[in-house]
């Protein structure tokens, strides 16, 4: 009896969390719609700050500044490599592509996916030649060859289509679904995770992925969020966790975490403005 009067306790207790935890996030939402609603071009910029992050993440030594300059004024920076300018200009203009097909509501397609990569591969992509057959990056199409990172090898390409086809379908059935900012917020961080844990493309994945969990967020009318570059080993970390442990909860957590900080950062710089 004891026991389970302490069992109900404790659910009690993590449905109380659950929903102050969920109400720090609304409140949060709210803040940075309100702050943003009087600047110009806001979205614009918390677009050039996710395309920051991103991009770092990926080998891109642009600064903040210099992400800014570049979009905002057409400035390249000395001293940094031409690829890195081009990464820098594809993910905006994959983040306008994403924006644009999230007020239609869109329907997630694997040529969808594919579209994002595109885009995102448009200038630093092309052709690979492997023994499987020949495929273009720039095209957004899948690699027809094995991918590894560090001890992590991805599944076979043979096995790519198939699987972007079943995360599309079961994508499309939770959204429908979707009730809470909670859920929401959940489908599009798991998004994320499935998509780049079956890496379809030779490049290009992980942006690919966060462009597709921002996507989500924009067809649910929140603010797209990012992960930050300095978080990257943990983000890492986190997603190798959830593949050896198959328990969502602690990749979720962080990217929450992520997503609320980013929120606040960008609340403040408008209140600033």
């Amino acid at each position: 009896m004891k026991k389970t009067k302490n069992k109900k306790k404790q659910l009690l207790l993590h449905h109380k969390q659950k929903n102050t935890l969920m109400e720090s996030v609304n409140a949060i939402i709210q803040a940075y719609q309100k702050a943003s609603k009087g600047v110009l071009h806001a979205q614009r910029y918390s677009d050039y700050a996710a395309t920051y992050h991103s991009t770092s993440m990926e080998g891109s030594t642009l600064t903040s500044t210099q992400v800014t300059n570049l979009l905002d004024l057409g400035k390249t920076a000395t001293n940094k490599a031409f690829w890195e300018h081009q990464m820098v200009v594809d993910h905006y203009e994959a983040m306008k592509f994403i924006a644009e097909k999230a007020q239609k509501k869109k329907e997630i397609t694997p040529q969808f996916i594919s579209d994002i990569a595109a885009l995102v591969m448009k200038g630093t992509g092309g052709q690979v030649n492997s023994a499987a057959g020949s495929f273009d990056t720039s095209k957004g199409e899948y690699r027809k060859c094995s991918v590894f990172s560090g001890a992590r090898i991805f599944p076979s390409y043979q096995k790519v289509g198939t699987m972007v086809a079943d995360l599309c379908a079961k994508l499309n059935k939770s959204m429908k679904n979707a009730k809470t900012t909670e859920e929401k917020l959940e489908i599009a961080f798991m998004a994320q995770f499935e998509l780049v844990s079956i890496h379809p493309f030779a490049d290009g994945n992980g942006r690919t992925s966060r462009l597709l969990m921002n996507y989500i967020q924009l067809y649910f009318g929140l603010p797209p969020g990012v992960v930050f570059k300095g978080d990257k080993i943990k983000y890492i970390d986190k997603m190798e966790a959830l593949r050896k442990t198959d328990n969502p909860k602690p990749y979720v957590a962080f990217m929450m975490s992520q997503y609320k900080r980013f929120l606040k950062q960008e609340t403040k710089h408008f209140l600033r403005k």
